[in-house]
């Protein structure tokens, strides 16, 4: 770094990712939900940066003028030499300052940057891989902005933040060209562990042993790979999303990282209990009426005992568990019927595929239906109008009773009948809505004939599979996806890959109750924190360290004991599940990625954090923070079981070096809390939260491959050591105690 004395105290952030104002995939979801927290931390000194899509920037930027005048003359600079760029307003919640770059204005430069990133970083670059060419010309962009801008800006330290690795190459730029910034990098998922896990391996109990530039190489993605392996290395602070992808990245990408960055929403909390319920009602409403059509002819199930089951996500087949839940389904079925249960379970798969348009029978069956009801309606409206007439001729007197011929017509009859004959129907009930474009060799229509999950009258399971995303101008399901999750009852995610996995933190968010596994970030995340999980609404299912065949078992158990509850079990869950959201909520989760910048600050400027001796100087730099608390909007009632007050750095803490960035020690951004506005809401139900000590914390990984709880010290073996490391040393001797 050089020699400028810069500001540590307010820094400035940027933020680079592909997905800033550019929804591809979850990393926007990521971005756009923690901005409000991070502009109330930074203000005008947070910018996010991002490419310059045309199609879609003009609807979500606001274009405006820079008011720092370092950055002003830098973008004139750049526009000078032919950058062409969007500088402005995000038009999100937050509205942070935006600065998008158009990488087709730089195309000209890009055989001339794959040489310099070959001689650089001995890192080759095929010419026709399109996303490669846009990441480079993308990384060399911002590379070029930062260095131009803090040779301008040498007042306050500049901290640069890469999400994944289409972002990420301009670290190495950074690291090389000496420009100085402070960076940080976060993986959300590694390439290889995607490919690898898609491949049908046995990862997780193998990732040791990998040759990765064999694996990489062998499937054509080693370029990609050194880009992100570089980033990785070169950061200053290197991060992942859960404690499941800091493991695979250990072993693949060779850095074990400095901390985990867990995914947060942005929760909003109802202030009366039954709000939620209400809105769980409504929906189910919604999903019933799309039910009564898509069965029509075969609709001999009792809508107020069946149960709304859904797996959702990016089609990947056996990533996201899409295997097991349809083998669990067809287990259960057998199960339901065994047994002799009146609950029928209807399980809807909702993943984007190929298709050609709605089948015609997915369409005719909403229309018959919608027509019955109309009949009905009109009918309705006449039988009143007679009844009506009737008691009023009665002039008050002793009359008889209209009879149902007085009431229903010939003409309502011959109606009624024909919109009732048009309900017959040949042949059962589709699986799916879509024409598919490859139905022959579709996974999941293959695996459902395998299964015979055919909807028969007899299945006590039926399957829908919809492959488009969910929206409400949809002719057969007019639902968007948070209303249509509102409206079920269970959400059922087996993922065997997902770093993170925001579909059953969504599902926690809006209270119903989810079923995820030990190999998803958000499972590890909560086994690590809640004792018994699935008292709680949240079911784990353990495909680590069992067969595949236990697994389904497990998946199987915990849908059949879901579907024997009773009505009122079922909303107690929902509202045991509600209050789990806090623990997703940015306003907690946010402290983590202050944390992450604030050791990227300590590594870069240490001399503004440490004396001579080493020791740390708070009294010259004072954050404002002394320790931050539980927000008051967690109820009173989940009594926190913790040595002290829980804070976000007990659920997911930096390693290495957080020894001064503990929660006692930190200081930095003061989050808001809502002490005064929220009470406790008195559940019934105290939330039993694990235990954290030295020797058993959430960095054990006790559900995390690699790590366990067999080899871990107890408190009091820690004190043991302690007191012999005391007397060890005032006797003057030599010896030695490691800790874990």
């Amino acid at each position: 770094m050089s020699q400028v004395k810069r500001d540590v105290r307010n820094p400035l952030l940027f933020e680079c990712a592909w997905e800033v104002a550019n929804k591809v995939g979850g990393i926007y979801t990521v971005i756009k939900t923690k901005v409000p927290v991070t502009v109330s931390e930074f203000g005008d000194r947070y910018t996010l940066i991002g490419p310059l899509s045309y199609k879609t920037a003009p609807m979500e930027v606001e274009a405006q003028e820079p008011k720092d005048p370092h950055l002003a003359a830098t973008l004139d600079g750049m526009r000078a030499a032919g950058v062409k760029m969007l500088y402005g307003r995000w038009l999100i919640e937050g509205a942070p300052n935006v600065l998008l770059f158009d990488t087709g204005s730089q195309y000209s430069r890009l055989d001339e940057w794959k040489g310099d990133l070959w001689n650089l970083a001995g890192i080759p670059t095929p010419p026709n891989d399109h996303e490669t060419n846009e990441t480079i010309v993308f990384g060399y962009i911002v590379a070029w902005f930062l260095g131009e801008y803090v040779a301008r800006q040498q007042e306050n330290a500049v901290i640069a933040h890469f999400h994944e690795w289409q972002a990420g190459l301009a670290i190495p730029l950074c690291r090389k060209r000496h420009i100085d910034v402070t960076t940080v990098f976060t993986t959300h998922a590694t390439l290889l562990g995607r490919y690898l896990c898609a491949g049908s391996v046995d990862f997780y109990n193998n990732l040791q042993y990998f040759d990765v530039d064999h694996e990489a190489g062998k499937r054509g993605i080693y370029h990609r790979y050194c880009i992100e392996r570089s980033s990785a290395h070169c950061a200053d602070v290197f991060t992942t999303v859960s404690h499941i992808t800091a493991y695979e990245s250990e072993h693949l990408l060779k850095r074990k990282p400095d901390g985990v960055l867990p995914n947060g929403l942005n929760v909003v909390k109802f202030q009366a209990m039954h709000e939620f319920q209400n809105l769980h009602s409504t929906a189910k409403a919604k999903i019933n009426d799309f039910v009564r059509g898509h069965f029509y002819g075969h609709y001999d199930f009792d809508l107020d005992n069946t149960l709304y089951m859904f797996t959702a996500g990016r089609y990947e087949y056996r990533n996201k568990g899409v295997d097991m839940f349809i083998e669990s389904l067809a287990r259960l079925n057998y199960r339901l019927k065994k047994s002799g249960s009146k609950v029928t379970v209807i399980a809807f798969i909702i993943m984007p595929a190929a298709t050609h348009s709605y089948t015609i029978d997915a369409l005719k069956g909403q229309a018959v239906t919608k027509q019955l009801r109309d009949t009905v309606t009109e009918i309705q409206n006449r039988i009143g109008a007679r009844l009506f007439e009737h008691a009023m001729s009665s002039n008050g007197e002793h009359g008889t009773l209209p009879t149902p011929d007085d009431l229903l017509s010939d003409e309502d009859k011959v109606l009624l009948k024909r919109r009732i004959f048009a309900l017959k129907r040949n042949m059962l009930p589709p699986v799916t809505t879509h024409n598919m474009a490859d139905d022959a060799n579709d996974p999941i229509l293959n695996q459902i004939r395998r299964v015979q999950l055919f909807n028969h009258s007899s299945d006590r399971v039926k399957v829908i599979f919809h492959p488009d995303f969910l929206n409400s101008n949809n002719p057969i399901l007019g639902l968007d996806y948070e209303e249509f999750v509102r409206g079920c009852h269970l959400g059922v995610f087996p993922s065997y890959y997902e770093p993170w996995g925001y579909t059953p933190a969504e599902c926690t968010v809006m209270g119903i109750p989810s079923a995820t596994t030990n190999l998803s970030g958000f499972g590890c995340f909560i086994q690590d924190l809640i004792e018994r999980p699935q008292d709680e609404g949240i079911y784990i299912v353990d495909r680590r360290s069992q067969s595949v065949e236990d697994s389904v078992n497990q998946l199987t158990d915990y849908m059949f004991s879901f579907t024997q509850k009773t009505r009122r079990q079922r909303i107690n869950q929902r509202n045991r599940v509600e209050r789990l959201s806090p623990l997703l909520d940015w306003k907690n989760l946010g402290i983590e990625y202050s944390k992450a910048r604030q050791l990227a600050l300590r590594r870069a400027y240490p001399d503004a954090f440490y004396g001579p001796g080493g020791e740390a100087e708070e009294e010259e730099l004072d954050f404002g923070m002394e320790r931050m608390t539980l927000p008051i909007s967690v109820p009173a009632s989940p009594r926190w079981r913790m040595s002290g007050i829980a804070t976000p750095g007990d659920i997911g803490t930096l390693t290495e070096e957080m020894q001064s960035l503990g929660t006692s020690d930190y200081r930095g951004f003061n989050w808001p809390s809502n002490h005064d506005e929220d009470e406790d809401e008195g559940y019934p139900f105290p939330l039993v939260m694990k235990v954290r000590s030295r020797a058993n914390s959430v960095m054990s990984g006790a559900s995390t491959p690699g790590g366990g709880r067999s080899n871990s010290l107890s408190e009091g073996d820690l004190r043991k050591a302690d007191a012999a490391l005391s007397n060890a040393q005032s006797n003057g001797g030599a010896n030695g105690v490691n800790g874990y």
